[in-house]
């Protein structure tokens, strides 16, 4: 067995790009072998911002010969046919073995190619990965043909045994295979020869360079909450900061700088932000204050002044950008101190969609929503019409306009400024929640019905114009939407019917001032389709099964989604459990006798089963667990209890199991037969006021 080592060198890979290129490498270099004839015992890739690499272990010293028999044209068949054969295989007519085949003779070419050497393989994999590698964005360079993320300067090609290890021969527009590499371009940037990977692994991190960007990433980490525990201070985490600092350096260098105290009084976001946006630097919070007091850069090298020199020069080049900041912080008091009229004048200007009216024109029908929507989640309707006439005013704002991800952040302060209650302001910071399935879900009412309402809008005003998703494309983000309506109403426990009339009337006459476009019951019913597959894909999330939903899907009320997630939950457990799955089979075999019966007599056994014809005690005792079975379920189903009525459903089991066993339906006797089957119309009526168990499977 051999191991192979692979390091594609060049000028800087984007942090972004790295991840994947690791994987495309391992993938497309180790499936190009294997289709080779080659196999391997394992293979790992790595990345710096200035190299790709790939060890593979185990790898089997040459491909195995191939012997294949392959079936040609009869003996007689046309020229054509003979000649396309021979084309395919590449042999001569002489080449071929004549073959009897049943009652004709035909052709077969035997087609053997012997085995390769792993480093024939190798190099013609490896040229067509570099070839053909898929990089989001590429360039060429010199007057060479070859495209690459940055230029390409050097290729390692190691395959070694015990015995030793030797260069596979390949070149890639002049570039020649060999077995050195570089170290880290400013501290030792001289070239080396390596003899395998720990060689390589080893003589790297001597010429500073730590190869996996998983230690790098930890080494960054640690190191900053250290430095920060030191100062009594704490690391604010950002996984995709550290991820993307990771990818700029290949030896990472912790500095930690306190920010100027002439910008302590910005809002911790705020300097977070800028911070990670424009610097690429960690913030460094105060536990007893929660203000941002510090900041983490990290260097690409080690000096001689332990970094006192890149800190003084970061420091100055942050307190410029800060600076910004402040200057858009204090223009932006000015305009919320005076009630943000300004910032709400500027919003009527704004276009939100030219069939959608401007954003002054949503607002108003946000705000008109969430006082509908207020009594339903236990708000006051004048606090969150308020709070919804308020919440998207800071778009306006200069640090929204430069920090676009800050809007209701900044919202919530520009309300407490403008002397809002701390209520109304929470709403203009969480109206936008939740933004992504693991974002928390607004509780306080005022934030619900806000957050409600924009969601609710955005879904029916684009539904309205026919701006639907299609396919992968939602360029309005309505999936997400609608995803927010459904985690907004779910966690909060709000009973909201999709379909509610008030709701969408009010609507109407809000869109109908801005377009010529109807919300039409066709519309509404495309609506609700689209929440109920949302919906679906939320539940198969939460672990419960495509059929339990499909089954509480068909029943009445399925625009009520705490109700229809209700329903999910109690039938999956009852269909865990012995007494669901043996009833399911029951009903299952009851549905499938009546609706056999049903379709071959041509009539509807719905009427008329009456227990004085009952003939066996296992008839009898059915007849009166469906007595007893009904009298507990209706009550149950009105109250929206489930698991009282699925365990009233439970009790049924035995006496199906017993009905099923002694009796036989389809007998002689039409009047015996009638009431039978009548009595299976019991049995799926009974269990259809709970869900359609005709969807379950099983």
């Amino acid at each position: 067995m051999s191991d192979l080592l692979i390091e594609l060198f060049s000028e800087e890979i984007p942090a972004r790009m790295q991840a994947a290129a690791r994987e495309n490498l391992k993938k497309l270099v180790t499936d190009g072998l294997v289709e080779a004839g080659l196999t391997y015992e394992s293979a790992r890739a790595f990345s710096t911002p200035r190299r790709l690499v790939l060890t593979v272990q185990g790898l089997t010293p040459e491909s195995k010969p191939v012997r294949e028999e392959r079936k040609g044209p009869r003996t007689d068949a046309p020229q054509a046919a003979l000649d396309g054969f021979l084309r395919s295989t590449g042999l001569t007519l002489d080449q071929l073995e004549k073959r009897a085949d049943k009652k004709a003779e035909v052709y077969f070419a035997v087609i053997e190619k012997p085995g390769r050497k792993a480093a024939e393989i190798i190099a013609e994999v490896l040229e067509r990965t570099i070839r053909t590698f898929p990089w989001p964005k590429s360039m060429r360079w010199g007057s060479g043909s070859l495209r690459w993320v940055r230029p390409l300067h050097s290729i390692l090609c190691l395959l070694g045994d015990e015995g030793g290890a030797e260069v596979v021969p390949m070149s890639v527009d002049g570039i020649v295979a060999g077995n050195t590499t570089g170290g880290h371009r400013f501290m030792a940037p001289a070239r080396f020869a390596v003899s395998s990977f720990d060689d390589y692994t080893a003589k790297l991190r001597r010429a500073f360079v730590m190869l996996d960007s998983a230690e790098r990433e930890a080494h960054i980490w640690n190191d900053a909450q250290n430095q920060a525990f030191a100062r009594g201070l704490e690391l604010v985490p950002d996984a995709g900061l550290l991820t993307e600092v990771a990818g700029l350096v290949e030896w990472p260098v912790v500095l930690m700088g306190a920010i100027g105290a002439e910008f302590l009084h910005l809002p911790p976001e705020v300097l977070q932000t800028s911070m990670r946006e424009h610097q690429k630097f960690f913030s460094v919070r105060n536990p007893k204050s929660g203000r941002i007091e510090g900041f983490v850069t990290v260097a690409n090298r080690e000096t001689a002044d332990n970094g006192a020199t890149i800190l003084k020069g970061n420091l100055k080049v942050l307190s410029a950008r800060l600076s910004d900041a402040r200057f858009f912080w204090e223009n932006d008091l000015r305009v919320a101190k005076a009630g943000m009229g300004d910032w709400a004048e500027g919003l009527k200007a704004v276009t939100f969609h030219n069939k959608l009216g401007s954003q002054a024109d949503r607002i108003a029908r946000i705000a008109a929503l969430a006082r509908e929507i207020a009594p339903l989640v236990g708000a006051d309707p004048d606090q969150a019409a308020r709070a919804a006439g308020l919440a998207k005013l800071d778009l306006r704002s200069a640090m929204v306009g430069e920090f676009p991800e800050l809007q209701g952040t900044m919202g919530r302060y520009y309300a407490l400024e403008a002397g809002e209650p701390e209520t109304i302001a929470n709403a203009a910071r969480d109206h936008y929640s939740p933004l992504g399935p693991s974002d928390a879900v607004p509780s306080e009412p005022v934030s619900v019905a806000v957050a409600l309402a924009d969601k609710i809008d955005t879904l029916t005003g684009f539904w309205a114009i026919d701006e639907k998703p299609t396919g992968s494309k939602d360029p309005f983000a309505l999936r997400r939407a609608a995803l927010g309506v459904i985690r907004l109403v779910l966690g909060n426990g709000v009973r909201w019917r999709i379909a509610d009339i008030r709701m969408v009337h009010l609507l109407q006459q809000k869109l109908t001032e801005n377009g010529p476009f109807k919300f039409s019951n066709e519309v509404m019913a495309d609506l609700l389709s689209f929440f109920h597959d949302r919906l679906k894909v939320f539940l198969r999330d939460q672990g419960i099964r495509h059929d339990v939903i499909d089954a509480c899907l068909a029943m009445p009320g399925n625009d009520d989604l705490t109700l229809l997630v209700k329903r999910a939950e109690a039938l999956q457990a009852f269909l865990g459990s012995d007494d669901g799955t043996n009833l399911l089979q029951g009903f299952k075999r009851a549905n499938n006798i009546l609706t056999q019966a049903e379709q071959k007599d041509g009539v509807e056994y719905s009427f008329g089963a009456d227990p004085k014809f009952a003939e066996t005690d296992e008839e009898r005792a059915l007849f009166a667990a469906l007595d007893a079975g009904e009298a507990a379920i209706a009550p149950a189903m009105v109250q929206e209890d489930f698991a009282a009525a699925m365990a009233a459903m439970a009790k049924l089991r035995a006496p199906i199991d017993a009905f099923f066993t002694a009796v036989q339906i389809n007998t002689d006797n039409a009047i015996v037969r009638r009431n039978r089957l009548n009595l299976l119309h019991r049995i799926r009526a009974l269990v259809a006021q709970v869900a359609d168990f005709t969807k379950v499977e099983g």
